[in-house]
């Protein structure tokens, strides 16, 4: 009797959606944005091709962005930040790195997470400690992080209008939502 009404009890609350080793969750059109300043004058970049992955069961997170799609809205500044990032040599910006902790897939509030990883850009790679928030919503996964890179460290050099250069430090957001994938079909 008393597994007949644990079987019915199971019937009317099916479990919660988990994490499991055959689903990466993927995006092929997030969201990236850059905010800089020259004195006086702020200016942002935006992307929506951003692409990435988080692999719960590798603990792997691996996000990537053509930087010939960042436009900030002014084409000859655009063709400027594309020369000084030189993207005809490196056209990707890209994080490969993996989660502190794990999120939990029972839960649809936002989590805070923390991954460590390598960032490149320009063909620079430097060891990155990036926060973020991740929300469960139904079988997809809502992220968004930010960080404040600085460009001397990625042997970036700041672009000047007369005696003006742009700030070194570059306040980077990234939102996207990551749809399950069956590990077998990618």
């Amino acid at each position: 009797m008393f597994y007949f009404l644990l079987l019915l009890l199971l019937m009317q609350f099916p479990p919660s959606e988990q994490v499991t080793e055959d689903v990466i969750y993927m995006t092929e059109s997030g969201y990236a944005e850059f905010e800089s300043s020259v004195p006086l004058h702020s200016f942002t970049g935006e992307s929506e091709h951003l692409t990435g992955m988080i692999d719960p069961e590798e603990n792997m997170v691996d996000f990537y962005l053509d930087l010939n799609t960042l436009k900030t809205g002014i084409d000859r500044r655009d063709r400027d930040m594309y020369r000084t990032l030189n993207v005809d040599e490196y056209p990707f910006a890209e994080f490969t790195g993996s989660l502190e902790s794990m999120f939990d897939m029972d839960t649809t509030e936002k989590q805070q997470v923390t991954v460590n990883g390598d960032f490149t850009i320009k063909g620079v790679t430097r060891k990155v400690k990036i926060d973020g928030n991740i929300q469960v919503n139904g079988d997809q996964l809502t992220l968004e992080a930010s960080w404040t890179l600085n460009l001397d460290d990625y042997n970036i050099e700041p672009p000047g209008i007369l005696f003006y250069k742009v700030n070194e430090e570059q306040k980077i957001l990234l939102e996207a939502t990551l749809k399950p994938r069956e590990r077998e079909n990618l």
